[in-house]
């Protein structure tokens, strides 16, 4: 049985006024994001969508992209804790969640274990270069990411809400990496592709950089307004054809199944699990919401598909001997499945 996105803790809201503060919130936090980076509006909004929805975003790009100012301007819009963890092919798990060490009682001199929490311990994690170390390391996260919790010793311990782990990560192809197994990569809500800027945002980053001190970002949100959020797009409405059709879109990406394209059968070795159909839902609700509209709408989970999907379909031999990549794949997918009627 696939394992439900965790829910966010307290009872769901839903009312006209959290409704116009969410779209309110998000325009705020746009805003002083936008004081520190130059365009990038589709990785900003894929990012913010993520986090109301209580989910986790793996953002992909080469260096030199802004992907970690990304990631940590963020958390300085948000009145939030926040810890970076550099991933290098040395760290070790325990460098994440923490781990026991011998202290000696001032009076009685009894020596007794402590447990020294990690950087993991956070409302914001900014899993930086996550590809670059081992998956022994990789690993360390999946507890945290599904059940918001961490063991260590024999002890489990409850991390605070909201959490969200935003991960950045060079291409695969680049020399020094370590793809992350398909259990990491199904944690992630959203996978998001940072591009190079165009020509206007790259002249506009260097002369920002170059002639004038950093723009402070301002915290525009705090902890108990990032909760109401989450649980406004909890508890949205959205209708039986919106997430039918999540559904088909989901499983038309599994080569076995009766609703698989052509392409699909052709190029695709393995599909997504029923956790995309559960992210797609997510993902079109916090859209909407961010939108200022109460319900998603077909068009909605058109725009967050690929994000969900790109991560969890896997290409065989004809995909790679065709030139043919899994965003071909899926734009394909995309046109020939129609929601229901």
């Amino acid at each position: 049985m696939t394992t439900q996105p965790a829910p966010v803790v307290s009872a769901p809201i839903r009312d006209d006024e959290a409704v116009t503060r969410l779209h309110e919130g998000y325009k705020r936090l746009t805003s002083q994001i936008h004081q520190v980076i130059v365009g990038q509006d589709n990785v900003i909004h894929a990012v913010l969508c993520s986090m109301l929805a209580g989910g986790h975003c793996l953002i992909q790009g080469v260096p030199g992209l802004a992907k970690t100012l990304l990631v940590h301007s963020i958390a300085d819009a948000l009145h939030l804790s926040f810890n970076r963890i550099q991933f290098t092919p040395d760290l070790m798990p325990s460098d994440i969640t923490g781990t026991d060490i011998i202290q000696e009682d001032a009076e009685t001199h009894q020596r007794r274990y402590e447990f020294i929490r990690g950087p993991i311990f956070a409302n914001v994690v900014l899993a930086d270069e996550i590809n670059r170390t081992p998956p022994k390391t990789q690993a360390a996260l999946l507890q945290a990411m599904q059940e918001r919790e961490v063991t260590a010793s024999g002890r489990t311990y409850k991390l605070d809400a909201p959490f969200f782990i935003l991960a950045t990560q060079n291409p695969i192809e680049q020399e020094g990496t370590y793809p992350l197994p398909e259990a990491a990569l199904d944690r992630f809500m959203f996978m998001v592709y940072i591009d190079y800027p165009t020509s206007e945002e790259e002249h506009q980053i260097v002369k920002q950089t170059t002639t004038r001190a950093k723009q402070p970002v301002a915290p525009v949100l705090n902890k108990e307004e990032i909760v109401l959020f989450q649980n406004l797009v909890r508890s949205a409405p959205v209708s039986d054809a919106v997430i039918e059709y999540c559904v088909r879109l989901a499983r038309a990406t599994r080569p076995t199944d009766p609703l698989a394209t052509d392409m699909v059968k052709k190029y695709l070795k393995w599909g997504s699990g029923p956790r995309a159909g559960q992210y797609m839902v997510l993902g079109a609700k916090a859209l909407a919401l961010i939108m200022g509209r109460v319900t998603p709408s077909f068009d909605d989970v058109r725009k967050v598909c690929k994000m969900v999907l790109r991560h969890r379909v896997i290409t065989n031999f004809d995909a790679e001997a065709d030139g043919i990549s899994r965003e071909t794949v899926i734009d394909d997918l995309i046109k020939r499945i129609a929601p229901p009627k």
